[in-house]
């Protein structure tokens, strides 16, 4: 009898540890063993944002490419990659699904989908390395949270005063307008043309701001409303679609200003989406990334990208800027070493001084006072199918 009950003990043992996943088993760190370690991302791969999506293409080809060097500290990179539609209630359920199975998250994209999502972050230790969206969420942050939060992206205020007063100094422009979406995204990009306006009282006026709404698809009553404004120039804070919708109904009104846009518009696609009025367009750019076609580090990156997934090819600007946030992943879990816990990548996050990806974009800096790794812009043109750089990086404020 004592022979058997000890007998069933056993097996009980063994039952119960078949059953924890193995990604929790390594330590009991979610996402981790001897040989693994699992990254979360979730992104628009449908939906009106879906060309954003291939930011994620871009990162999960570059793990695949670190792997082949034989990975980080005897780990190989899963990415666990999910689709949320540009919406933030799918993105926050992505999430759940994945607590428990990811070390880390990697390129949440949309200001409205990091908004809601958040909380999730520090409620569960799952660090987040680089999200693409409205950074002055973070300002007032509680800093006990903020630990876990790693961002190197433009704010978009910042981005869109620096566009006004560019187009006011060197387009001599003097009439604006804004179209721009109607959330955080278009109204962050409001409130910086606002305030370049501010700086040239009676020499630069704001004619017209007109809203649309992400599920609009005509966009013939806004394009006239800009018309009638008389404003000289237009600044776009759509997504890449609604921008090409606008110029292409501006156009049909025979309304041609000159049009600056926000840096998530800044891959050549724009050129398919948009046709031939975006010729003379002017994007911004991310100052934490490159330009393939103008950079030729981010030439390299691209190159290697197209290799392990050939559908990046004419998507190369977007690929580029995944990859680099997956290098960010990357380079922590280098510094973190090979006994990872998210302690061990938040204090490796923060050693990182004047460090370039590959190479690639302005010096990155992060702290332990700091979590706002590079805030910037670069100025390009539409040229000939190309994005052309006209200005080099300008550097602002870190809001974190």
């Amino acid at each position: 009898m004592r022979r058997n009950g000890l007998r069933w003990v056993l097996c009980s043992l063994v039952l119960l540890v078949c059953l924890i996943p193995v990604s929790v088993r390594a330590g009991g760190v979610p996402g981790v063993t001897d040989k693994e370690v699992v990254i979360g991302w979730t992104t628009p791969l449908s939906g009106p944002a879906a060309l954003w999506g291939v930011t994620a293409l871009g990162g999960k080809a570059w793990a695949d490419y670190i792997n082949d060097q034989g990975g980080v500290n005897g780990r190989k990179i899963k990415i666990l990659l999910k689709d949320d539609a540009y919406n933030p209630t799918r993105a926050l359920a992505n999430l759940q699904e994945m607590k428990g199975k990811v070390f880390a998250v990697t390129g949440l994209l949309g200001t409205a989908v990091v908004h809601a999502c958040r909380d999730f972050f520090p409620e569960n230790k799952v660090p987040l390395i680089t999200a693409y969206g409205n950074t002055r969420m973070w300002e007032k942050y509680p800093k006990d949270r903020l630990r876990y939060i790693f961002i190197s992206y433009p704010d978009y205020e910042d981005e869109a005063e620096f566009l006004a007063t560019y187009a006011f100094q060197k387009l001599g422009s003097k009439k604006f307008a804004i179209f721009y979406q109607n959330d955080d995204y278009g109204k962050m990009g409001l409130a910086g043309v606002k305030r370049a306006m501010e700086k040239f009282p009676g020499k630069a006026q704001l004619a017209a701001s007109v809203s649309y709404e992400l599920t609009e698809r005509a966009l013939d009553t806004h394009a006239l409303k800009l018309k009638e404004s008389g404003a000289d120039t237009v600044i776009l804070y759509t997504t890449m679609s609604h921008g090409g919708l606008i110029l292409k109904a501006m156009a049909k009104f025979g309304y041609r200003p000159k049009v600056l846009t926000s840096f998530p518009l800044g891959d050549p696609i724009m050129y398919r989406v948009a046709g031939e009025v975006w010729e003379g367009v002017y994007p911004a750019s991310s100052a934490h990334s490159g330009i393939p076609g103008s950079d030729p580090e981010a030439d390299r990156v691209a190159d290697i990208l197209k290799k392990y997934n050939p559908k990046i090819k004419g998507k190369e600007y977007l690929a580029v800027f995944g990859a680099v946030s997956m290098m960010y992943t990357i380079e922590g879990l280098k510094r973190a070493g090979r006994n990872l816990t998210p302690e061990a990548m938040i204090h490796a996050m923060e050693s990182i001084r004047n460090w370039k990806p590959e190479g690639i974009g302005a010096p990155v800096n992060f702290g332990p006072n700091r979590h706002h790794g590079v805030n910037g812009s670069r100025l390009l043109q539409a040229k000939g199918g190309k994005h052309v750089p006209i200005t080099d990086y300008i550097l602002y404020k870190p809001h974190f």
